[in-house]
């Protein structure tokens, strides 16, 4: 599911990005240029929305009309005068998908299983760690 936000991109004196989340608690983050500033602030808003949910098990806040964003209001609630322009943009993300591939570490698992169904496994080759993740998949609904 696709999740957007209304973020602005104020642009430093010294050319860099800070980008700001009104609707998200203050969240926060920087780029050394507007396109990375961008990507930054997707992997910005999926953490922030991924810790949300499965942390805090909370629901995701309401964003705001991005019609409804004062840049320059915004920037003296937090004494921030460093910018010489600004940017309101909408920042979307399907943070499953974005989880999938950017928030995945690998964990060490113990499982117990016959002597001889290891045996034979072994001798086939098969790779016990791919073999569980596929089934998990499998056994989950996340195979397509």
């Amino acid at each position: 599911m696709l999740s957007s936000y209304p973020a602005i991109f104020y642009k430093e004196k010294d050319g860099t990005y800070s980008v700001s989340f009104p609707d998200l608690n203050y969240l926060a983050t920087q780029g050394n240029d507007f396109n990375d500033a961008y990507a930054m602030a997707i992997d910005c808003l999926a953490g922030y929305l991924h810790s949300l949910k499965y942390d805090d098990n909370a629901a995701y806040p309401a964003p705001s009309n991005i019609k409804d964003i004062d840049p320059i209001a915004y920037a003296e609630e937090l004494d921030y005068d460093d910018y010489q322009d600004y940017i309101v943009n909408m920042v979307a993300v399907d943070v499953e998908e974005y989880a999938k591939t950017h928030f995945n570490r690998s964990i060490r698992k113990s499982i117990t299983i016959p002597e001889w169904l290891n045996d034979l496994a072994t001798q086939k080759g098969i790779n016990f760690s791919k073999t569980l993740q596929e089934a998990l998949k499998t056994k989950l609904g996340l195979n397509k």
